[in-house]
C-alpha cells in the first residue's frame, strides 16, 4: 500500500497509505481529472485509468470491493 509514495500532478502529497475511495477520487476530480476506463488487476484488486487535459495519465489501484483506493502513480 503505497498511496503515499508517489507525487501525483496537480495534486497535494497524499500522506496515508490508503484513502476512502470517495475522499480519493474527490481530489482527482477537484483537479479536472475524469476517470476514462478500468479493468480487473492482479491479487483480485481494481485499476482504473484517470486522464486530465494539461497532467500526465494516471493509473490507481482499488481494493476488491472499490471501496479503497491503494495506490495511484503517473503511467506516461
Amino acid at each position: 500500500m503505497t498511496l503515499d509514495k508517489h507525487k501525483l500532478d496537480g495534486i497535494p502529497q497524499i500522506t496515508s497509505k490508503i484513502l476512502p475511495v470517495e475522499k480519493f477520487e474527490a481530489l482527482l476530480l477537484d483537479e479536472g481529472y475524469q476517470r476514462v476506463g478500468s479493468a480487473p488487476a492482479q491479487g483480485n484488486r481494481i485499476k482504473a485509468w484517470w486522464s486530465h487535459l494539461q497532467h500526465r495519465r494516471v493509473e490507481a489501484i482499488y481494493s476488491p470491493d472499490g471501496k479503497i483506493a491503494i495506490t495511484a502513480y503517473h503511467v506516461d
